[in-house]
C-alpha cells in the first residue's frame, strides 16, 4: 500500500467501518487490485508443477530455504459476516486478520483483505506487540478474534511480482487460544491427506506462458477459503451459539 500510512490510520479506518462502492477497481497507486486464482492439487501435481515452474519464475527471496511459515488470526464481527458473506458467494466482501511469520514478532501485519467480484485487493499496517495485545484485549470490539490459520508457504515469482505462485501445505487450525506467538497450541488439519492449496496472483494479466501450465479448472476451488475451512474444523470447540457468547473459547 501507498504511504506511510500505519497501525493507527488502518484501525481507525477499520472502526469507521468505511463503505464499499461496487465499481471497477480505480488506478491509483494507493489502491493494487490483483486476481487470485485457487487450486486444490496433490503433492505429486505440486512436483510437476515445480519443475515446470523453475525456468520461468524464481523463488521469493524472503523465502529461506525456500519455504516459511505462516500464521494467521482472523477476525470477524458479531454476526459473524466475514464467514457467512464467503459461504454465501457474496460478491463484494472484505475480512480482517492479523499476520506474522515463523512464529516471530518481528513482522506483525493488520491486514484488511477485499474482494470485489474476481478483484482482491489488500492494505496493511504494522503494529507492534503491545498493539496486538490491546486488540486481543477487546480494545476494538468489532474485531471478534476467530480462529488460527497456520500453514506452511513456498512462493515463486514473476516479473518483479508482477505474478505469484504460492504452494500453502500442511494448513491447520490452531486451537485453544488465540495467541499468535504461542508455538504450543494444538493444531487440527483441515485438508485431505496429500492435498495442498496452490495460489495464483497477478496483476492486469497472466502470461500465456504460465496460464499453459496451471491444473485444469476442474481443480480450481473457489467456495472454500483457509479461514472459513479452519473455522469450520475448529466449530466443536465452540458449540452453536460461540458467536454470541464474546471472546473466549469454551474449555473442551
Amino acid at each position: 500500500m501507498c504511504g506511510d500510512g500505519g497501525a493507527s490510520k488502518l484501525l481507525e479506518r477499520v472502526r469507521r467501518r468505511v463503505g464499499e462502492e461496487l465499481s471497477m477497481p480505480p488506478r491509483r497507486c494507493e489502491e493494487h487490485y490483483r486476481h487470485e486464482l485457487k487450486y486444490l492439487i496433490s503433492y505429486g501435481q505440486k512436483a510437476d508443477l515445480n519443475l515446470r515452474l523453475a525456468p520461468l519464475l524464481e523463488q521469493d527471496s524472503h523465502a529461506r530455504g525456500g519455504c516459511y511459515m505462516i500464521r494467521s488470526l482472523y477476525f470477524d464481527d458479531y454476526w459473524n459476516t466475514a464467514y457467512q458473506e464467503k459461504v454465501d458467494g457474496v460478491l463484494m466482501r472484505k475480512k480482517y486478520r492479523i499476520r506474522i511469520y515463523d512464529y516471530s514478532d518481528r513482522v506483525i501485519k493488520l491486514e484488511r483483505k477485499r474482494k470485489r467480484d474476481s478483484w482482491i485487493y489488500k492494505e496493511d499496517a504494522s503494529l507492534t506487540h503491545e498493539q496486538f495485545d490491546r486488540i486481543l484485549a477487546g480494545d476494538y470490539e468489532f474485531l471478534r478474534p476467530r480462529v488460527i490459520v497456520d500453514y506452511e508457504r513456498e512462493p515463486w515469482i514473476l516479473d518483479a511480482g508482477t505474478v505469484r505462485v504460492t504452494f500453502d501445505m500442511d494448513v491447520r487450525a490452531a486451537v485453544d487460544g488465540f495467541d499468535i506467538f504461542d508455538r504450543t497450541l494444538p493444531t487440527l488439519p483441515v485438508l485431505e491427506p496429500g492435498k495442498l492449496v496452490m495460489e495464483v496472483k497477478f496483476t492486469e494479466f497472466l502470461p500465456q506462458i504460465v496460464r499453459d501450465i496451471l491444473p485444469g479448472k476442474a481443480q480450481e476451488i473457489t467456495a472454500a477459503s483457509k479461514y472459513v475451512l479452519c473455522y469450520d474444523k475448529a466449530s466443536y470447540l465452540r458449540g452453536f451459539d460461540y458467536w454470541q457468547e464474546g471472546w473466549n473459547v469454551p474449555s473442551v
